[in-house]
């Protein structure tokens, strides 16, 4: 299968595009930048010139693809409403391309605010109105008019080495602050999947995919945040601390929301409909090799 590659340059893009050439499909992987296209090149993608913003080069894009998946989204939290709404027209863009074929789409989303405070299966609609929705409501509306579209929603850690996102924040905050801290007793909890698992999850939506589906990115449903911050603590040699939400606010600043969420997520349907069967590290196992903490 020859597949249209989105956001394949990044954490868990690059991971999404070698799964694929080592499953024997093709890569057109969608580059903004010349160190994109470097990028993609090396690891054997075709490169398609373009970016999220320009809705002729994703169709353009699509034209000579058998199979989309968008990974991609702009990563500027200074402006996130917008570029939510920006994931939603490069969906409705790529969806347009796809319509009236057979050809399968699958969009990322996550898993965090589905059902904050119970886990999350992947047959809840998000509960939460918030911005990224936008992607998710993206992908329904395509569904609707007979686009084989899945949505693959990934836990709130994906992990694994090169990551850049949550665990690595909090990391940086107790390394500046001196403490690693938790939000009241530490029991709320995140999911997690290593990168490659993820990887993996996205070529079986791919290949597996019906229209509306919804793929959970689960490896473990619900890990005590005090845990996490234990093992930052240990692999820093700052004390574990717990913090009142009121004293969280102050110490995680902007991250305090996501250092008290409680978002568990299951992955049980996924695992059935798909086949899809972690093997990699789990995130305690991964912070315990200790590269997540080299300078």
């Amino acid at each position: 299968m020859r597949v249209f590659v989105t956001g394949g340059t990044g954490f868990i893009g690059s991971a999404i595009v070698q799964e694929l050439i080592k499953a024997g499909h093709q890569v057109v992987g969608l580059a903004r930048s010349d160190a994109a296209a470097k990028s993609l090149a090396a690891a054997g993608a075709k490169v398609h010139r373009g970016d999220l913003e320009n809705p002729d080069s994703l169709r353009n894009g699509v034209a000579d693809s058998d199979g989309v998946i968008h990974n991609g989204f702009i990563q500027d939290f200074a402006r996130f409403k917008e570029v939510c709404e920006i994931d939603r027209r490069a969906i409705e863009a790529l969806g347009a391309a796809l319509t009236g074929t057979d050809r399968p789409l699958v969009v990322t989303f996550g898993t965090a605010l589905v059902t904050p405070g119970r886990i999350a299966t992947e047959e809840n609609a998000p509960a939460t109105a918030i911005p990224r929705i936008a992607s998710e409501e993206a992908a329904q509306a395509v569904a609707a008019r007979g686009v084989r579209v899945s949505i693959v929603r990934l836990s709130p850690s994906v992990h694994g080495d090169g990551d850049h996102g949550f665990v690595p924040t909090l990391i940086s905050i107790a390394r500046e602050k001196g403490v690693s801290a938790y939000v009241g007793d530490g029991l709320n909890r995140w999911s997690a999947v290593h990168r490659l698992d993820a990887a993996n999850l996205f070529r079986l939506a791919l290949e597996k995919t019906t229209a509306g589906a919804r793929f959970h990115g689960v490896a473990e449903e619900g890990i005590a945040f005090r845990d996490i911050a234990a093992v930052i603590g240990n692999r820093l040699n700052v004390p574990v601390v717990a913090k009142s939400p009121e004293e969280a606010a102050e110490h995680f600043a902007w991250f305090a929301a996501f250092a008290g969420l409680d978002c568990p997520a299951s992955s049980k349907l996924t695992r059935e409909r798909t086949g899809w069967c972690p093997v990699q590290p789990t995130l305690i196992a991964d912070l315990e090799r200790g590269s997540y903490f080299k300078a």
